[in-house]
């Protein structure tokens, strides 16, 4: 007990030092999202280049990353200063993508009734962010806090202590702490340590719940949070949600537009040649061409620094790295399914049994938001005996495949979750006056109504398992002597050849990688972004009715 009276004060500083760290990210994240997506509805050309390299950049582990932390932030800006904007960097590595991927996916998915009403006022700018664009990613924020808040800190142990080659950097925080108190030895300290920090979470995550219901509430198009299952349409409820409405929500109700009169045309508004929307083509346009060559000339500067005879070499190993590539898509997609079907079932039980969902929503919160490497070792030690006599030789498979499942599933499940809640009443309505069974309830309206929420989850699910198989495909010594690793592996190679140093294998590796996330975000995940903004916004099926 004295021990432990005598850290908890460093326990206590070193966890808002880290949840610091994470909250700034995510503040940036969000600022910055806003902006890129207005710019991506606005110009095709850097639509195309931003989700693209949101992809690649999402698909890429936070031990990718390191090389780049190395040479600009601790080399070329050095000292401490140094090392805290590279722990941020790694963080903001770690949080980003799929805030931003939200707020695209929302921008996106914005009913045209409301875009015409804020044509007919003659919006700007700024009037058209902060009176329709920002409200309506509101929610989808909302959604996204707490995968984003429960990824920066599950990788917090990773980005506060990191090294490169034989280099070992590190900077205050509840992430260094656990893992100096986890390599003494002081398994019981570990555990205090993530005991503070699980309370510090648990409160976070109340907060967020109670936001995620706010913005809802106020933000999201005639929803009703609570699901009554007898009766007739409730009248006040839904007065009293109207009234929670934005102003242009309201009008688009009252008021016939154009697009209401012109249903049969197929025009896409985006593609609409407005006079003004003519000068965020041009900019979004030049962003995406600078980008373009920027990218060009660093691939050009490194493809003359490095040998011939390393390039035949690393030519030569095509085949095994896409072996390894491929073996690591089947995990992942086995990842994926499991996670999707974990959504699907839990969250639409959550989302319509409010009690069981204030106590069920915190646990999963704090179980995601632990970060693994402080943890872990200790369930391993505990569960071998039992995993291994059950699994015999894919033992080590079965915790590869666990880590990265619990780096990620939350992303589909709290998307999913939020968009069930956010359902328009008319559809609850419409379930219950047809007396539809579960899996009719979920062919037929749930699923259709919540795919933009699904597909930024899915996305996001799929390009950040890359990050907890890192993790699990290559980690020596994991306690007592025990090593976790497999034979073949995209991350575990990786990983592998930055801890050695050899940070061209590695930078080749992620190459490859980079160029099949790319021809996965054109012909999958972008797809199906349109696929849902044109056939699935549950929204537009009200003004319809």
């Amino acid at each position: 007990m004295t021990d432990f009276l005598s850290i908890l004060p460093t326990l206590i500083l070193a966890s808002l030092t880290s949840i610091g760290r994470v909250w700034i990210t995510i503040l940036f994240s969000i600022v910055s999202g806003w902006f890129l997506a207005w710019a991506s509805i606005k110009s095709k050309v850097f639509e195309n280049t931003y989700i693209s390299l949101s992809e690649v950049f999402e698909s890429v582990p936070v031990f990718s990353f390191l090389p780049i932390v190395f040479i600009f932030f601790v080399y070329d800006i050095g000292g401490s200063l140094g090392i805290e904007l590279a722990v941020l960097f790694l963080v903001f590595t770690a949080t980003v993508w799929n805030i931003w991927m939200g707020i695209y996916q929302a921008f996106k998915t914005v009913p045209h009734d409301l875009i015409e009403v804020a044509e007919n006022y003659k919006l700007g700018f700024w009037g058209k962010m902060l009176k329709l664009y920002i409200p309506y990613s509101i929610p989808r924020i909302a959604s996204e806090l707490m995968s984003s808040f429960s990824d920066g800190l599950f990788y917090i142990t990773v980005s506060e202590v990191f090294s490169v080659g034989t280099r070992n950097f590190e900077v205050f925080g509840i992430g260094s702490v656990i893992a100096n108190l986890t390599q003494e030895g002081n398994y019981l300290g570990a555990l205090e340590g993530v005991a503070v920090i699980g309370i510090f979470v648990a409160v976070i995550t109340y907060l967020l719940r109670e936001f995620a219901k706010y913005s809802v509430s106020k933000y999201g198009l005639d929803t009703e949070m609570i699901v009554r299952k007898k009766g007739r349409l409730n009248i006040r409820s839904s007065l009293r949600v109207t009234n929670s409405l934005p102003t242009f929500t309201k009008i688009a109700r009252v008021f016939p537009t154009l697009d209401k009169l012109r249903r049969s045309s197929t025009e896409d508004y985006y593609e609409e040649p407005h006079k003004r929307e003519k000068l965020w083509k041009i900019v979004g346009g030049t962003i995406a061409v600078v980008l373009l060559v920027l990218i060009i000339y660093g691939a050009v500067g490194i493809i003359i620094s490095v040998p011939s005879t390393e390039w035949a070499q690393l030519i030569s190993s095509i085949p095994v790295d896409l072996v390894a590539i491929g073996v690591d898509y089947l995990r992942v997609g086995i990842i994926t399914g499991v996670s999707f079907l974990l959504a699907v079932f839990l969250g639409y039980y959550l989302a319509t049994h409010e009690r069981v969902e204030k106590v069920v929503i915190p646990v999963i919160q704090s179980f995601a938001a632990l970060p693994a490497p402080a943890y872990f070792p200790l369930v391993y030690l505990v569960t071998l005996p039992l995993v291994h006599e059950v699994f015999g030789p894919f033992t080590n498979e079965f915790y590869v495949l666990f880590i990265g499942f619990i780096s990620t599933f939350y992303y589909v499940f709290y998307s999913f979750w939020l968009g069930v809640k956010n359902m328009p009443t008319q559809y609850w309505e419409i379930m219950k006056n047809y007396q539809l069974g579960f899996f009719e309830k979920m062919r037929s309206i749930v699923l259709p109504s919540t795919l933009p929420y699904i597909v930024t989850g899915l996305s996001s699910t799929i390009n950040s398992a890359w990050g907890g198989l890192a993790i699990a495909e290559f980690w020596p010594n994991i306690i007592n002597g025990h090593n976790l690793y497999v034979r073949t592996g995209m991350m575990r190679d990786i990983v592998y050849y930055t801890n050695v140093g050899d940070i061209a294998d590695a930078a080749w590796l992620s190459f490859l990688f980079g160029i099949i996330v790319v021809l996965y975000s054109i012909l999958f995940t972008r797809k199906l972004m349109d696929l849902s903004r044109q056939k699935y916004v549950a929204e537009e099926g009200i003004y319809l009715a």
